[in-house]
């Protein structure tokens, strides 16, 4: 099982032997996902690890390799499409804590993809993924949180993550502070401190 640890197998085509393409490393794989650019990845490699991928998240069970071997079902890529057991490995993934199956799951809800839309559904998937920094999670749940969806009890939190978020990107900059401001207009002015504060210094 070692050689599967770190090379697909050489598959023999009509044009001869293709190169062994190595198998990604779990923090490479993350920040392809984080760049929603796994999948094309999957294609891009001829689909060549596609065994090594599924072992990893069948028998071994990481969850960015069940994050993306759900994905891979959900869309058809290089397996043949199976929804519903894309969205139970994604659901896995989500369960062992990766923020980013977290994300698209509530994604999924929020915009009906492939499941019912289901917006008060959306927002437990967000929230924890908030909590853990995933900043698309913490704007989603806030554009949730401002449209009337869950509980006023969640502004507060909503508030915090997005007040300690970081990104380069400019456009987020500024839809989170539009979003804060929003934000502050439903919350009391001690809250809003509280939201503010912080728990630690170093």
């Amino acid at each position: 099982m070692c050689f599967a640890m770190f090379f697909s197998t050489v598959k023999v085509q009509a044009g001869g032997v293709s190169s062994p393409v190595p198998i990604y490393p779990e923090n490479e794989l993350l920040n392809l996902i984080e760049e929603n650019r796994h999948l094309e990845r999957v294609k891009a490699d001829n689909c060549q690890l596609v065994e090594d991928i599924v072992a990893r998240a069948t028998r071994i069970n990481l969850p960015a390799y069940e994050f993306l071997y759900g994905d891979m079902l959900a869309w058809g890529v290089c397996v043949a499409q199976d929804v519903e057991l894309g969205l139970y490995y994604m659901e896995n993934a989500a369960h062992q804590g990766l923020p980013v199956a977290l994300e698209q799951l509530g994604r999924y809800y929020s915009r009906g993809t492939f499941v019912q839309q289901d917006k008060e559904r959306a927002i437990p998937y967000f929230r924890e993924a908030a909590s853990m920094g995933n900043l698309d999670a913490r704007i989603q749940l806030a554009e949730l949180l401002l449209r009337d969806y869950g509980s006023p009890l969640d502004y507060e939190d909503a508030y915090r993550w997005l007040y300690n978020s970081v990104t380069p990107d400019s456009l987020k900059h500024k839809r989170i502070a539009r979003l804060r401001q929003s934000l502050e207009r439903r919350m009391p002015d001690n809250i809003i401190a509280r939201a503010k504060r912080r728990t630690t210094f170093w």
